[in-house]
């Protein structure tokens, strides 16, 4: 793993879409996804094994979801991936951890707390292509078959039906990515797509830093954020496209009307 410590606005954008282009395509489509952090001190910790406070309970922490979420979405959901995603969407703890396909969803989400303006915040990044490689042989060979980077629930589904069955396919720990389906407006203007590890309780961290190709860490020095923010205001990535809506919309309000600290 890489870690490099930008100073400026352009030397951010070279480092975020370094290894964008694509010799084959002839385009510059890069194969890498992002996240952003406000504090550089935080880790990847899924909701589900923070502090190891939900593992022991995942099945029954989903199976409760399952059952008493029906009837409150309009998305015909028979994947249990994609249940484990609107779970996720809505604040369940889980194994999976918020990723974008946007480097600049990824800086909004680094810059939008104010109270953690005075803190160095960082953007992971990591190249799907890479972390594939690693994957078992049968989620291999389904992205091959499908012509397919990140994986869909439908497609999750026809290897491991369940989540026990997605940890029993290989001992060694491995990571994948998953688009969700389009449960709602904020799914889509996030670009939004999640990591799965086959373990609730292995972590992402330890397996990111062992790799020597296609994983760096971005550090945004506390100095840097507020430009960074201004500028993601002027390009309209902001929470009232990001959380379509009155609550997006006034988060939006509150956060650019507020003056900015000395």
């Amino acid at each position: 793993m890489r870690e490099h410590r930008v100073t400026t606005w352009l030397e951010l954008q070279d480092a975020l879409f370094a290894g964008s282009w694509n010799e084959q395509l002839g385009r510059h489509r890069s194969s890498f996804v992002f996240r952003g952090m406000p504090f550089v001190e935080h880790d990847l910790s899924t909701a589900l094994n923070r502090q190891g406070m939900f593992i022991r309970q995942e099945r029954d922490l989903l199976r409760a979801f399952r059952k008493y979420a029906r009837g409150t979405t309009h998305e015909p959901l028979d994947s249990v991936w994609d249940w484990l995603a609107l779970a996720q969407h809505h604040g369940l703890p889980t194994r999976m951890l918020d990723w974008t396909f946007s480097p600049y969803v990824a800086l909004h989400f680094l810059t939008e707390d104010a109270e953690l303006r005075k803190e160095d915040g960082v953007v992971w990044c990591v190249d799907y292509r890479e972390t594939n490689r690693l994957l078992p042989r049968p989620l291999k060979a389904l992205l091959r078959r499908e012509g397919a980077d990140v994986f869909t629930g439908d497609m999750l589904a026809e290897v491991a039906g369940s989540i026990p069955e997605l940890d029993r396919l290989t001992d060694h720990p491995f990571v994948l990515f998953f688009e969700p389906p389009s449960l709602d407006a904020r799914i889509i203007n996030q670009f939004a797509l999640f990591s799965v590890m086959n373990g609730p309780e292995l972590s992402l961290d330890t397996f990111l830093e062992k790799r020597k190709k296609g994983v760096r860490r971005l550090i945004i020095p506390s100095a840097l954020k507020w430009e960074v923010r201004d500028k993601l205001d002027q390009a309209n990535v902001t929470e009232r496209v990001l959380f379509p809506g009155l609550d997006g919309l006034s988060r939006w309000l509150r956060r650019y009307y507020s003056p900015r600290p000395l």
